[in-house]
This record gives C-alpha cells, sequence and structure tokens, in this order.
C-alpha cells in the first residue's frame, strides 16, 4: 500500500541531509591561504587528490553559497545566512582575480594560487566555454543576493563575450567536444539557464533594466531551439543532432542521456514561468515522463547514463568518429549509475507532480528517492556527502566522471530547490 504523500516530513528529510551529510563536507573545503574551494576530491571525499581548481567548479560554488544565502524557507538563520554569504564572496573574489585570461575568457583550469593551466599540453587555456558560463551564472546569484555591482558587471560583461564567441562559433567544449557534423543539446540548455541567472539580477535593484529585454529574447530562443530541435514528436530528447540526414541513425544521432535533459526539464520550466508561457511547461513534463521511462534500468533500478532513443544500450554507426571523446564515454561507460542524474530526477519529478497532481510523477519519483538514498550517500558518515559513480548493478568503482573532481553543485542545489518547493507545498 502506498504511503500518502507528505510534503512536511519530505521537507524535514531534505533539510537533515542538506545539513548533517553535505554541507558538514564542504563547508571544510574553503581555500582560506590562496583563496576559492577545493574540491579534487577522491570518489569517496576522504582524500584530496589535487590543489587545482577547475573554474567552473568555482563558479559553481559561488552560485551555491549565495543561493544558501538566499533561501526562502527558514532552514537556516540569518547568522548562517551571513556566513554563506561571505563563502561566497571568497570564491567571487578569486575569480574576478584569477579566472579571465587576456582575451577576456575564462581558463578551464587554475592551480592553488589561481595561476592558469593547460588541461593537457595540446589544450588552449580556455579549452570550456562552460567554465565561463559557470562563472557567469555564480556572480549573477551573488549579485543579486548581494547587491554587489562589480559581480554584475563582471558577469554581465562575460556573458557578452559568452555570446559573441556562440554566435560566431569560436569556442571550445571540453571534456567532450561535439564532433564535426552534429549540434549539441548541451549548448542552448545551458545558455538557457545562464541567461536566467543573469536576468534575475538585471531586474534587481543592482542590475540594470534595460538589459532585461534583450535576455528574455535569449531565453526564449533557447526554449524554441531546445524543443523544437532537440525533442522530437514522442517527448525523446536527442543529445545530439546531426547537421545531415546520414547521421540521423549514428550512434551520436540516436543516444539519449537522461540525466541532462531531466535536469533541462526544470531549466525549461522555471524559463517558461519567468516569461509567463506556459505553453512549454506541459512540453517540458512530457518529455520529464519519456525520459524517466527509456532512462530507468528495469534490471537494477536507476537511472542510465546513456540510453539509445528507443531504450536500452545506444547503438548506431560511429564512422569517422569511433576515437572520439564522446564516442568511448558512450561505449565505455553507458551502464554507469551517476550520483548527478538521480538528484535532478528528484527534483523534477516533483516539480511536475507540483504543477500537474499527475499521480505518475509521484510514482517517478518515489521510486528515484528509494534507490537514490540506498545507492549514492557514502556509508561512511564521518565522511559525508555521496559516492558519485557506481557500477550497472550499484557496486563501488574507483574512476572518475569527465573531470577529477567532486562537485558539490548537483546535489545541493537540487536538495535547495527541493527544500523550497515542499515548503511551498506544506503551506498551500
Amino acid at each position: 500500500m502506498k504511503q500518502p504523500f507528505d510534503a512536511g516530513e519530505l521537507l524535514g528529510f531534505y533539510e537533515d541531509h542538506l545539513k548533517r551529510v553535505l554541507l558538514t563536507f564542504w563547508l571544510r573545503s574553503t581555500d582560506r591561504e590562496d583563496g576559492g574551494y577545493f574540491n579534487c576530491y577522491d570518489n569517496t571525499g576522504a582524500t584530496l587528490v589535487s590543489t587545482d581548481k577547475y573554474t567552473w567548479s568555482q563558479g559553481r560554488f559561488v552560485w551555491m553559497y549565495a543561493k544558501l544565502a538566499a533561501m526562502d524557507t527558514d532552514t537556516f538563520g540569518e547568522a548562517e545566512k551571513r556566513e554563506f554569504l561571505e563563502l561566497a564572496a571568497h570564491g567571487v573574489r578569486f575569480l574576478i582575480d584569477h579566472a579571465l585570461l587576456e582575451n577576456g575568457n575564462c581558463t578551464f583550469i587554475m592551480d592553488k594560487q589561481g595561476r592558469p593551466k593547460r588541461n593537457d599540453p595540446a589544450d588552449r587555456f580556455d579549452s570550456s566555454i562552460f567554465a565561463d558560463c559557470f562563472v557567469v551564472a555564480g556572480l549573477a546569484k551573488y549579485g543579486a543576493v548581494s547587491g554587489d555591482k562589480e559581480s554584475v558587471g563582471f558577469a554581465r560583461k562575460l556573458y557578452r563575450s559568452i555570446m559573441g564567441r556562440i554566435d560566431s562559433g569560436s569556442y571550445q567544449m571540453a571534456p567532450y567536444p561535439t564532433p564535426e557534423g552534429y549540434k549539441s543539446h548541451n549548448i542552448p540548455m545551458i545558455l538557457l539557464n545562464v541567461t536566467q541567472e543573469l536576468l534575475e539580477v538585471e531586474e534587481a535593484p543592482c542590475g540594470d533594466p534595460s538589459e532585461a529585454a534583450a535576455l528574455r529574447v535569449n531565453m526564449l530562443r533557447f526554449m524554441d531551439e531546445i524543443t523544437e530541435r532537440f525533442i522530437d514528436d514522442s517527448g525523446v530528447l536527442n543529445e545530439m543532432i546531426g547537421t545531415d540526414l546520414v547521421r540521423v541513425d549514428s550512434l551520436l544521432g540516436r543516444y539519449c542521456n537522461p540525466g541532462h535533459s531531466i535536469e533541462d526539464m526544470w531549466f525549461i520550466i522555471h524559463a517558461a514561468r519567468k516569461l509567463g508561457l506556459e505553453r512549454y511547461v506541459g512540453k517540458a513534463a512530457r518529455t520529464t515522463r519519456k525520459m524517466v521511462e527509456i532512462g530507468w534500468d528495469a534490471e537494477y533500478g536507476g537511472l542510465l547514463l546513456f540510453v539509445d532513443r528507443d531504450g536500452g544500450k545506444p547503438h548506431g554507426d560511429t564512422a569517422g568518429t569511433e576515437q572520439t571523446g564522446m564516442v568511448r564515454q558512450i561505449r565505455d561507460n553507458w551502464d554507469n549509475k551517476l550520483w548527478w542524474p538521480h538528484s535532478e530526477a528528484l527534483y523534477t519529478t516533483m516539480l511536475c507532480y507540483g504543477i500537474t497532481k499527475d499521480e505518475a510523477f509521484l510514482d517517478d519519483y518515489r521510486r528515484i528517492h528509494e534507490y537514490t538514498f540506498r545507492t549514492f550517500p557514502n556509508p561512511d558518515e564521518t565522511v559525508g556527502e555521496w559516492i558519485q559513480i557506481r557500477m550497472r548493478n550499484g557496486e563501488p568503482i574507483q574512476k572518475v566522471v569527465a573531470l577529477p573532481v567532486k562537485d558539490p553543485y548537483h546535489i545541493i542545489r537540487n536538495v535547495i530547490y527541493l527544500i523550497e518547493l515542499l515548503g511551498a507545498m506544506k503551506r498551500a
């Protein structure tokens, strides 16, 4: 027999998990000597393996602490919120002082002191535009919460640089560049989220309202690109689309990333509500259900990392792309179980349930919740946080996920949003 839905009980669960399991780990990871934050830990979190600082993770830390300082629940007191805002400011200063190269782009990696490094000797320093995007998101959120105009100006200028590079096609996409002949969903996806973060601060007292209209146009542009080009008639979101018919049934043209797709659906819902465009909400809810359906592992439970658009193991022609990083990642890791898709699915399914009152979303949420909290939280509570990657059957596996980092962003962001959502449901 199903247990009745209790928003208050779940709210208490997530508040406890945030405070006791997640933040106790990350609050000790601030570099008080040189600035920024440490997060190159092993999968268990027990060992710091490098003091390098990946720029996109530094931006994510800033966003996280600024958002914690601005939560609209009584989860934290005013003194705790001031501490979070101070922690965000700590990262803001490090990024403003060190992240930009002479060309105005962000370096992908810095050493402990903030000096730029190359990810690989053959790479450029500015090897990933995603680093720039997360710096904008972090500084925009900090500006919105703190009113700091320097952060807002920095974010605004960097955003313009990003858009210039996107429109001209002159950007890098480490760690997994999109092969020639394809367009990747991750570009309009990240830009939708970053644009909304900047819009929020431009509409705040410290922002410039004259910037808002162009940002709203950009948000609609990215929403349309995602929903019209990457989502098919069945609701499946293809992670890449080929630029000609030859590539439609290739491996890259067929594969899906369920976690990425589900994450983007809450991006679209948030954006649609911001713009008053409710027609996108139903599309996002439909794709959420479809991607949970095809991504769910019927044998072991949990969401597979990559699947074919018809479900199951990804397949299709790889001629000409077999040695690319993305094809190797799909081929070698498709059935791994990662922490971040599950945290994204927890929030998105609950958000869709709250909007639609469709019990199917609540059923999805329940099975994802049960799998997630028996699989990912670190069994060693003296360390805390989550194990990032598991084998298909849930057993531990020691390898890195894209980058050699342990990143707090996905889990804590979604737990914050769940707490705010459940708080609203409880009050309703």
